[in-house]
């Protein structure tokens, strides 16, 4: 650092200029009896008192904004391992009433059985909702979060923040593995048809869908079938590469 630098370092004053506060929101989906589904969870304090919204909280002015996805995930959503990436910045001027806040979306996809742990602790405060998507294919927009009773009220601007990982998700879909970040490490065709289906929310040819999906050499076969079955027992498979790159979107 130069003397001249220096020098007007110390001369500066931030507080003569305003600053907007930043906020982390966490996307966390999965899919649920065919369905997809996201973490939420209930507010306790105004404003939003009692709406549903995206574990979330403010960066402090220690942490880097990685930091700070991660302490949220701990503290917010009861979770401590789990690969998340940013997706987008929602900045307009009035999103929250508080005060100008700017808010980074950071998004994970996790097997339904992650999320079991967290809300069998949460003491009713944590939700698994269904994500339902009222546009096609990759309109774009706001969706909704439906509870076992009903459309959940959501706050601030989280219903676009959800529309904007569906989008994102339809999108990525067919030309990518993220869809296996949903599954288990072993899984059969009918299990990852199922989750294609759920996320774009529209059926697929079966033939189709499988010989697309062995065409691209994704699939490694296991030589074991599914247990418990009615009938013939599945074949089980294996995504080919590591899946701490699924989850990116």
């Amino acid at each position: 650092m130069t003397d001249t630098e220096t020098q007007f370092l110390q001369a500066y004053y931030p507080a003569d200029y305003e600053r907007p506060s930043v906020a982390i929101d966490l996307v966390l989906m999965s899919v649920v009896d065919g369905a997809p589904a996201v973490l939420l969870i209930r507010r306790t304090e105004q404003p939003a008192k009692d709406k549903w919204a995206l574990p979330g909280g403010f960066v402090g002015m220690d942490e880097s904004l990685d930091d700070a996805a991660h302490r949220v995930l701990r503290e917010k959503a009861r979770m401590d391992d789990a690969y998340v990436e940013q997706i987008y910045t929602f900045g307009a001027v009035d999103r929250d009433p508080r005060m100008r806040i700017i808010s980074v979306a950071y998004f994970a996809l996790l097997p339904a059985d992650r999320y079991a742990a967290a809300l069998k602790n949460s003491a009713g405060d944590l939700t698994l909702a269904r994500v339902a998507v009222d546009w096609p294919g990759e309109t774009g927009g706001p969706v909704a979060a439906v509870g076992e009773d009903g459309p959940l009220p959501l706050a601030f601007d989280h219903a676009d923040m959800l529309g904007l990982a569906m989008l994102r998700l339809r999108g990525k879909l067919d030309y990518s593995p993220v869809g296996f970040a949903l599954l288990p490490e072993r899984f059969t065709l009918r299990q990852l048809q199922d989750v294609h289906e759920a996320i774009l929310g529209v059926q697929l040819n079966k033939p189709a869908f499988r010989r697309r999906m062995l065409d691209r050499r994704w699939l490694e076969a296991t030589g074991e079938r599914e247990t418990g079955a009615s009938f013939r027992p599945a074949e089980l498979y294996r995504f080919r590469t590591d899946r701490q790159t699924l989850a990116r979107i």
